[in-house]
């Protein structure tokens, strides 16, 4: 028996240990009314939406601690996204039932409920002083201290910063990138194909914008880890505008959620994580990624983070980068026509 077959076994049978926990305490103080069936039912639908409501209000503050204080933008698509909807359907089933019944949705015992549950979890919160590592955060330290830092930053030496390899490529082409950023794509599928052009519209029409790829920029070639002179290069891409000049950019997606993507595929060669959540391991991703990319000033300029509906037929990369591009740089139509 795997690990995790074990650990969902152990899971079920200390959950239902629980139930009949619970039956007991409830048969031994004589205080279920089984005659008043409505009143029971009422009663259970109250305390779960009560609980339901008090379990929603970590994520609903996490979500506005993080809007006010790091100044990200609100997701209520991903945010929504990761609610258990079996969850969100008792919720809705629950405030149904009370308000069939005309009855007030949060009686007066419901502050009573908030507030014990807040001093039943202050012992927790006052001696927690280590954090678990999830499995997104670690991909996402693993990208930036394998990755991002020999690709992005200059050494010093003779190895280039992004920046100067964009400005390298500009003078050997003629061209303008508006923003010197490297964009990092986020899709919702995790997929990542090897030519971004594949997030491009698919039908036929000559009017909408299009990415086409360019010569990567200037290669980085260095010794790590033991190998000697390992590659490592970026790309360049162009968003072909009709009627306009292209838009030239360094873009590409992000590679350890593409290793996820291939996981999560060959589920039967990874038993021990085959049941895992995979929306909160690309939460606990991104997050990270953004919280460290915002707290350092070096990869703070030179990296930017784009999330992309590839599920979504009608949408297109191409658009989606040009608005990213309009929001970081209004005036990159005047940048362009500078070109030769």
């Amino acid at each position: 028996m795997t690990d995790s077959r074990k650990m969902k076994i152990d899971r079920d049978h200390i959950y239902v240990m629980q139930i009949l926990f619970a039956v007991g305490i409830t048969i031994a103080s004589q205080s279920l009314d089984l005659e008043n069936k409505h009143k029971w039912a009422l009663n259970f639908a109250r305390y779960v939406m009560y609980l339901l409501t008090v379990q929603a209000s970590k994520p609903v503050c996490i979500e506005l601690y993080e809007i006010l204080y790091n100044k990200r933008k609100l997701d209520a698509q991903g945010f929504f996204s990761k609610a258990n909807r079996t969850q969100a359907m008792m919720y809705a089933g629950s405030v149904a039932v009370i308000y069939l019944n005309d009855k007030k949705l949060y009686a007066e015992d419901f502050p009573f409920v908030f507030v014990a549950y807040l001093a039943v979890k202050y012992p927790e919160v006052a001696t927690s002083t280590k954090v678990a590592v999830t499995y997104g955060m670690g991909m996402a330290c693993s990208f930036i201290e394998g990755y991002l830092v020999h690709v992005v930053l200059p050494d010093g030496g003779t190895i280039k910063g992004l920046q100067d390899k964009i400005r390298a490529f500009e003078a050997n082409n003629g061209v303008i990138f508006p923003v010197k950023r490297l964009f990092i794509i986020v899709t919702k599928s995790m997929h990542c194909p090897p030519d971004l052009k594949e997030f491009n519209d698919k039908s036929d029409r000559e009017d909408v914008n299009r990415l086409e790829a360019c010569l990567p920029l200037e290669e980085v070639i260095k010794d790590v880890a033991g190998v000697k002179n390992r590659n490592y290069k970026n790309s360049a891409y162009k968003i072909m505008r009709p009627n306009k000049k292209p838009v030239y950019i360094a873009a590409e997606c992000a590679t350890p959620l593409h290793t996820l993507y291939r996981v999560m595929k060959n589920r039967h060669l990874y038993e021990a994580i085959a049941d895992v959540k995979v929306e909160d391991i690309v939460s606990d991703f991104v997050g990270t990624l953004r919280t460290v990319l915002a707290k350092s000033p070096e990869f703070k300029k030179t990296c930017e983070l784009v999330c992309f509906d590839d599920t979504d037929e009608n949408s297109n990369l191409s658009d989606v980068l040009l608005d990213k591009i309009r929001e970081l740089e209004p005036n990159f139509e005047e940048f362009i026509n500078r070109a030769k």
